[in-house]
């Protein structure tokens, strides 16, 4: 046996098979081979074509109705039925307002809304408030109603800088309609008001003076609620919680001082230099003497403040209690708040509104400058008497 020997293949007999039989047999296996194939492919063909088919035909459908419902958004006929009143607010778009009328079943879609919108010019001066709209309109008549004054459903009002809060409830009763009792025992009862917690349960200083547009279904409550949330929101956006600690107030007290400036202040510009003439005398322990405040605690509105009136016994007699009064006096503004967290640079300690119609108030740091400009209103008051 030689080395070749030991990789050769015994025969059943001990022999080897003939070449041509081994040929023969690999051929017929091959062709059994390649009709499975054929068979094969024919079948995957076959499902190939029905899955695509069906995969095809199905998507297409599909994507028909979806095109269709992007071109043709869903949208109602006609001018709907019943009532609900729908806000919008201030700054809102056409996609903001669609949204909103399709939260209240207003309108099918709010892209039927936001295509009608696109199309008239007028879409851009729609009027924030309250309006009285029917559920299941069609785009373009909710639209139309958007339009129509008669739909407005709630009050519109502005309610001033400077006011104090029960002057403030005499307007929401004017406007509203609801008694002025009823705002009254709402500020009394201030645990559901939201108010700050600085605020000591007091709203004085905390309605925050701005335009309303008041929901013609709210309470009482709920209006001065909204009221109390507009002023967190200013306050935050301010960042008063922080910068009253930088100035190492509360800021409770930041309002209170911004509250002296709106009611003694008749010019903006004036605000930070009077705040730092309630600064400079707060720092000397002087007493602020403020008239506004003996108005206050009076309950008087006026631009005279006899001797007598100083004598008047409450916590808020700036000329018999050094410091600040316990409180806010009026409703401030962002700009008397901006200026109570920056005064102005100066040693004064004395202003006076020397001339209250052109509202011009001029600031001294000495008691007889002071003097001089107290006789100058005085001449002014002379003259102006019952005008």
């Amino acid at each position: 046996m030689n080395d070749l020997d030991l990789f050769s293949e015994p025969s059943p007999r001990g022999g080897h098979l003939p070449s041509e039989r081994l040929g023969r047999r690999a051929q017929r296996a091959a062709r059994k081979r390649q009709r499975r194939r054929r068979a094969g492919s024919r079948a995957a063909t076959f499902f190939a074509l029905a899955f695509l088919v069906a995969v095809v035909g199905g998507g297409g459908l599909v994507g028909y109705v979806a095109l269709r419902s992007y071109m043709i958004p869903p949208d109602y006929s006609g001018q709907g039925t019943g009532q609900v009143v729908v806000q919008i607010r201030d700054g809102d778009s056409a996609k903001t307002m669609g949204d909103r009328l399709q939260g209240a079943q207003v309108v099918k879609s709010s892209r039927a809304f936001v295509k009608v919108a696109k199309k008239e010019p007028r879409a851009q001066s729609i009027q924030p408030g309250f309006y009285t709209m029917h559920e299941h309109m069609a785009a373009g008549a909710a639209l139309a109603l958007l339009f129509d004054p008669k739909s407005r459903a709630g009050n519109q009002i502005t309610v001033p800088e400077g006011l104090r809060a029960q002057e403030v409830l005499q307007q929401l009763a004017n406007k509203t309609g609801i008694p002025l009792r009823d705002f009254q025992q709402a500020l009394n009862d201030p645990a559901g008001l939201g108010l700050p917690s600085y605020a000591k349960g007091r709203a004085e200083g905390y309605l925050f003076p701005a335009r309303y547009d008041l929901n013609p279904s709210a309470s009482a409550r709920d209006i001065i609620k909204m009221m109390v949330t507009r002023f967190k929101r200013e306050a935050a956006d301010a960042d008063l919680a922080n910068r009253a600690r930088a100035a190492h107030l509360t800021p409770g007290q930041v309002v209170t001082i911004a509250s002296l400036l709106q009611a003694e202040g008749g010019r903006h510009s004036d605000y930070p230099k009077i705040a730092r003439v309630i600064y400079n005398r707060v720092r000397l322990g002087k007493p602020l003497q403020l008239d506004t405040t003996v108005l206050y605690a009076l309950n008087k509105r006026d631009l005279r403040v006899f001797n007598k009136d100083t004598q008047v016994k409450s916590p808020y007699n700036t000329y018999l209690i050094k410091g600040l009064p316990p409180g806010a006096i009026d409703s401030p503004g962002l700009a008397a708040i901006e200026a109570a967290m920056r005064p102005a640079r100066g040693d004064w300690l004395f202003f006076v509104t020397t001339d209250p119609g052109r509202k011009i108030t001029e600031f001294t740091d000495n008691q007889q400058d002071f003097a001089r400009l107290k006789a100058k209103l005085d001449r002014y008051l002379a003259t102006h008497r019952g005008k």
